[in-house]
């Protein structure tokens, strides 16, 4: 199968262009602000629809600027302290989720500290929300045709070419990561948002998603390419491995914490 996108264009009308990342930003932002404000006034209530709907900014800037932030000072520091105002260029892409999680939780202590919202129990309501954004950014880097996959066994059925990947079949692991890091761990955190008893310890379903994206994203991690700028690391493991690690022992922390 071959696989050639040849734009990161959703839709371009005149002047107007939008793009897969912002289609998927938005998309991610909005549904999970209207399911939160319904999330949020579940038994035991954390927030108001209002304190949600102010919370939205927060998390928008959160999100973005330590999305940008996170891959600058993860992956290519050198080559943006050279350059430094490529820092801007946001339309070339790079962006980090770990950095955008550390963005939104700095975002959320500041918020609930000036709101009088317990963290916790505001944190368990994003966290159940959260995958619907990662795996909306999974699918922009497959319609993008990034972040592609290591070379795929012969006769696997659904590997493909990516345009930039050499004539080489690959994994999509882009959709590997949706799945995983998407609508796996958003099943998941539904399937346990659903029960009382989880929802009245504070910080469980925040554990939970923190420990299980480490674990989708390292799994994934195994069927995609490294970053050529920075190959494989310690022992043979990738960035996004060594990044998911602290992620992975705070969820066990705050899981351990909650029970």
């Amino acid at each position: 199968m071959t696989f050639f996108p040849d734009s990161t264009t959703f839709l371009a009308v005149g002047p107007l262009v939008l793009r897969w990342y912002a289609l998927a930003y938005i998309g991610g932002l909005v549904i999970g602000w209207r399911w939160v404000r319904a999330l949020a006034q579940r038994v035991p209530a954390v927030a108001t629809p209002l304190q949600v709907d102010e919370f939205l900014t927060w998390a928008t800037a959160g999100v973005v600027l330590g999305g940008r932030l996170g891959y600058v000072l993860f992956y290519q520091p050198g080559r943006y302290f050279e350059a430094p105002l490529e820092i801007f260029a946001v339309w070339h892409g790079g962006m980090s989720f770990h950095g955008g999680m550390l963005g939104v939780a700095v975002a959320l202590v500041v918020f609930c500290r000036r709101q009088g919202i317990p963290l916790l129990g505001f944190a368990d309501r994003i966290a159940v929300v959260a995958p619907v954004g990662l795996g909306l950014g999974r699918v922009a880097n497959f319609m993008n045709g990034e972040l592609w996959g290591r070379e795929a066994p012969p006769g696997l059925p659904w590997a493909m070419r990516f345009a930039g990947g050499g004539d080489v079949l690959r994994h999509p692991s882009q959709l590997y990561q949706a799945l995983l890091e998407g609508l796996l761990l958003l099943v998941v955190m539904v399937v346990l948002a659903r029960r009382d008893a989880i929802r009245a310890r504070a910080g469980m379903l925040a554990g939970v998603f923190l420990a299980g994206y480490a674990v989708a994203r390292s799994v994934g991690e195994l069927f995609r390419q490294p970053d050529p700028f920075l190959g494989f690391l310690y022992a043979g493991a990738t960035m996004g491995q060594l990044l998911s690690l602290p992620m992975l022992i705070a969820g066990l922390v705050l899981i351990v914490r909650a029970k």
